[in-house]
């Protein structure tokens, strides 16, 4: 049977935090050192369109059954550029972890980062009792110097500053302009402290890499909490712009932002809905506005658009979009997105959201050609996540089956995160065993795939007897069970699947010969392939020497 470390090993979050702190300034002491050869690119544009399966990107660009190609700017970047049709993206397949593998090169074998809705044992509660989460034991006395009780740790708008707990949403789209410290955790170990996103991370980025190299570094992205990409340092990204698409949709909608094909989104398309992912219309709204960002970029300018600014050497940003397109169900509207079959022909609304994201990212290649910047930026566009199931016949919507059944049976557990995957955290590790047992005889009930447990978590992460915040058990169903409980989604993200974890990846540059590469590579490969482009040593990235992370193949760069 498993058996239970206590303390000894608490201290490990510490520990290894010091030794990447200290990593870090080697690595900034020695950016004279870094170069690895003269830079083959100028910049870098990486975007992640969030959910978009290889199968998306091969459908939109050459047809399915009785609808045409309709994404001609992704067959251009195609077109001069290579199409990995074998990409996987780390697993859990989920936002944090799947961003975190393209800027460090590494999974949460070295990162540490599971989920955006995650759990840690040293770790004590928020100070605000009323923010909902942590199972309802906000609040608990931390005691500096003892480890734990263990809490919830989110990266999403419950860090907001302005965030509300009873609607569930951020007040306005810049989510108040800051994080609130009484919404954070607290490290007993350090005073009791707050701790902010970037804090939990265990390896640096490419924007501290390449700004230490002398870049200059932006990022857009969905909540403030994205603050994790400026890595240990906190000060990896120059310039980041992070409007929270968990905000309430006023009226007033985002002035000065018109969406092609659209319209103006002054007054918001949408105004009544919960957010912007609420809405097929509002979405484009929102990642619109992020568009106009990277277009500032390019311009010379930071991404209000209100001061000059070198044009960066890594930029980018994240795509809501087709992810929306993929689950929701607008009801006031009687749409529902998603696919028409298992062979990924999207429905109308799905179609459309990707056609907005292949017109934005046109928009994008036009600003570039138009200063002459197109020949000297590499283009990287791959996905942080897919979505399960591509099948509709397949979606079955039990919800959380996994925390009841474990309860019932005797196995608290402090945490349960739920989409289309359970990770599991127990109260006592020594039930692993009895917990893996007792889902197992359940299996028909919970619609069980897989449980990883033991040794079958030890090899892929570092083991839970070790790790503050390994999950014990992860639960992966059949395809398409979707253990959360919203009614508005359709699909899920998150599991081990191919659903889940095959995305589309596409490296795009004028010189480039248009090729296919049909063998498997991961998103974490994207990290290095951009330094090497840039003429900085991959083996800088701390995530990449512990994984012995690769570049890409085929172009030209191993």
């Amino acid at each position: 049977m498993l058996q239970k470390r206590e303390n000894p090993m608490r201290s490990q979050w510490h520990v290894r935090t010091l030794a990447g702190a200290l990593l870090l300034g080697i690595v900034a002491a020695s950016s004279a050192h870094a170069k690895d050869h003269a830079a083959t690119f100028d910049r870098v544009l990486l975007l992640s369109i969030d959910g978009m399966h290889a199968v998306d990107l091969s459908n939109c660009m050459h047809g399915i059954e009785d609808l045409g190609p309709y994404c001609p700017t992704l067959a251009t970047l195609a077109g001069q550029g290579l199409v990995y049709t074998q990409a996987s993206t780390p697993r859990p397949s989920d936002s944090f972890p799947g961003l975190l593998a393209m800027v460090t090169g590494g999974t949460p074998r070295s990162a540490d980062i599971f989920y955006d809705d995650s759990y840690d044992r040293v770790l004590a509660p928020p100070l605000n009792p009323n923010n909902g989460i942590n199972n309802g034991v906000t609040g608990t006395p931390c005691i500096p110097g003892v480890p734990g009780p263990g809490t919830e740790v989110r990266y999403d708008e419950s860090l907001d500053a302005n965030w509300d707990p009873v609607s569930g949403v951020a007040l306005s789209l810049d989510g108040g302009g800051a994080l609130s410290p009484q919404n954070m955790a607290r490290d007993p170990l350090n005073g009791c402290t707050p701790v902010l996103p970037h804090q939990l991370m265990r390896v640096n980025t490419i924007f501290e890499v390449i700004k230490h190299a002398g870049g200059h570094t932006a990022w857009s992205d969905k909540h403030r909490a994205y603050d994790i990409v400026n890595g240990p340092s906190g000060t990896g990204v120059d310039d980041l712009f992070t409007p929270e698409i968990n905000s309430i949709v006023l009226d007033v909608g985002i002035p000065g932002v018109t969406v092609p094909d659209q319209g103006s989104c002054s007054p918001a398309p949408d105004p009544g809905v919960a957010d912007w992912t609420s809405s097929f219309a509002d979405i484009k709204c929102y990642d619109q506005y992020k568009v106009n960002a990277i277009l500032h970029e390019i311009e010379g300018l930071d991404s209000s658009g209100t001061q000059e600014a070198a044009v960066p050497t890594i930029f980018g940003m994240n795509f809501q979009a087709v992810s929306v397109g993929q689950k929701l169900v607008e009801k006031s509207i009687n749409t529902t997105g998603g696919y028409l079959d298992g062979l990924g022909k999207p429905s109308p609304a799905l179609q459309g959201e990707i056609q907005f994201v292949d017109r934005a990212i046109g928009q994008m290649l036009s600003a570039l050609e138009g200063r002459g910047l197109r020949d000297s930026t590499l283009i990287i566009i791959s996905a942080k996540h897919g979505q399960s199931p591509i099948d509709p016949q397949l979606v079955n919507k039990p919800g959380d089956v996994v925390t009841p059944l474990l309860n019932t049976n005797g196995i608290p557990t402090p945490q349960v995160t739920t989409d289309d995957v359970a990770l599991v955290w127990l109260q006592d590790q020594s039930q692993t065993v009895t917990a893996a047992d007792v889902l197992s005889a359940h299996a028909s009930d919970i619609f069980l795939g897989q449980v990883l447990a033991g040794p079958m978590i030890d090899l892929l992460f570092e083991s839970p007897a070790t790790s503050a915040r390994t999950p014990d058990l992860i639960v992966t169903p059949n395809v398409g069970t979707i253990y959360s409980t919203s009614g508005k989604k359709i699909a899920e993200h998150g599991g081990f699947g191919r659903d889940d974890t095959n995305v589309l990846l596409l490296v795009s540059n004028p010189a480039f010969a248009p090729a296919t590469i049909p063998a498997a590579v991961q998103t974490t490969q994207i990290a290095p392939t951009i330094l090497k482009a840039l003429g900085i040593k991959p083996n800088t990235l701390q995530a990449v020497q512990m994984e012995q992370t690769a570049v890409l193949p085929g172009l030209g760069l191993e």
